[in-house]
């Protein structure tokens, strides 16, 4: 290795230990386990993100019978004429955020489809799949189901609600993220099962029910079990997947029509402990059980990154690619959706604020709609990914 070179890289590991003193408190890490974490990115330094042409990633997806999109609210759609268009660009898939209970039921006796009818309206005016998020939920409920809904009506509510939403998409809508969330082994259930007002108020019941009156009302929709925390090789995502194939497993058992895993895949910038091998033996016997996978909302979190801009976009593109090098290998998965198009609508800096308070560039455009080296990580990856038979 040349001594420019030695230079080089010794700068680059100096500025990824620059802020680790002023993020330790943030992080809850030490300062030996802050830098270790940021010293393995020094691997994506000379990584080349080079792409071929200046196809859009929907059309790079659907050239290997793949779709890529992502999450777009109605707000920002329909108020920036310059998102909108990067939106119909770059996206095969538009998943509404308005569907969840919080938004679309204000009251116990009214539904309001206003902004997510908008929101499929502009999907199929862009030809894109129109995808809904999400019917079953312990989180986004409105403010008045802890008082109205109990133990006696928490059925009817649930059935009324699944067929309304449902019933109101029905034949125009490509995929439901029917349930959400559904385990968690920290709860200490045995079966994995996440403490929820559901769970409280029908029992285990409850998984197989929403399933079934989800496809009585759609037939056409693929209905998707989604949950996170699968990704990374380390004793929490283990009992996260351990946890999430059995409850598959029982709900295959008893012919429930779930029909795809939606992994969230949220990532983050600085973890060590990704193994292609675990990610690609639980992809594996997801798909043994008959079911699709989907990539549901990915996306990079920057925050624990040093300020450097191209830095932290270089280290976020590789861990994109990375990651997409081994799901596309699965011919179970059939969607990547992004949590997010841009970087100047992004749901992370109300939950992952940086401590320096800088801007955060997890997504694949940048607050101006311009392409980032994600962009073209993922670019790559659709370019180098076995073709589909089928979606």
């Amino acid at each position: 290795m040349s001594i420019r070179r030695l230079a080089t890289r010794r700068n680059f590991i100096l500025g990824l230990g620059a802020l680790a003193g002023a993020s330790i408190a943030v992080a809850g890490k030490s300062t030996s386990t802050y830098v270790k974490n940021l010293i393995h990115t020094s691997r994506y330094e000379s990584r080349d993100f080079t792409t071929v042409g200046n196809a859009p990633l929907r059309d790079r997806a659907a050239a290997k019978g793949l779709i890529y999109g992502a999450v777009g609210d109605y707000l920002p759609l329909s108020t920036d004429k310059n998102y909108a268009t990067s939106f119909a660009r770059e996206c095969g898939m538009l998943v509404s955020g308005e569907l969840k209970w919080y938004f679309i039921r204000p009251t116990p006796d009214s539904f309001d489809f206003t902004k997510s009818d908008w929101v499929a309206k502009f999907a199929r005016a862009s030809g894109m799949h129109f995808r809904g998020h999400t019917l079953v939920w312990h989180i986004s409920l409105p403010d008045w189901f802890e008082e109205t809904v109990n133990r006696q009506n928490a059925e009817g509510f649930l059935v009324e609600h699944i067929k309304t939403v449902v019933g109101h998409y029905a034949g125009q809508i490509h995929s439901w993220d029917v349930l959400n969330e559904a385990i968690e082994p920290n709860d200490g259930r045995p079966d994995g099962l996440r403490k929820t007002p559901w769970l409280e108020f029908l029992g285990e019941d409850y998984l197989d029910l929403v399933f079934r009156v989800a496809a009585e009302t759609d037939p056409q929709a693929l209905l998707v079990y989604n949950d996170f925390g699968m990704d990374y090789d380390n004793p929490r995502d283990e009992a996260r997947r351990i946890a999430i194939l059995k409850l598959l497993e029982r709900l295959k058992s008893k012919g429930t029509p779930v029909h795809a895993l939606g992994i969230q895949a949220h990532l983050w910038a600085d973890a060590t402990d990704f193994n292609p091998k675990k990610l690609r033996d639980f992809l594996s016997q997801v798909a043994s059980l008959g079911l699709k996978i989907l990539i549901t909302e990915l996306d990079v979190a920057d925050h624990r990154l040093p300020p450097d801009v191209k830095l932290r976009d270089r280290v976020v593109a590789g861990v994109y690619e990375d990651y997409l090098s081994v799901v596309l290998d699965e011919p179970a998965v059939i969607a990547i959706i992004t949590w997010g198009l841009s970087d100047r609508y992004s749901w992370m800096p109300e939950y992952h604020p940086r401590p320096d308070g800088l801007p955060l560039r997890p997504h694949p455009l940048d607050k101006h709609f311009q392409p980032k080296l994600a962009w073209n990580a993922m670019a790559r990856a659709f370019d180098r990914a076995p073709m589909r038979s089928d979606k």
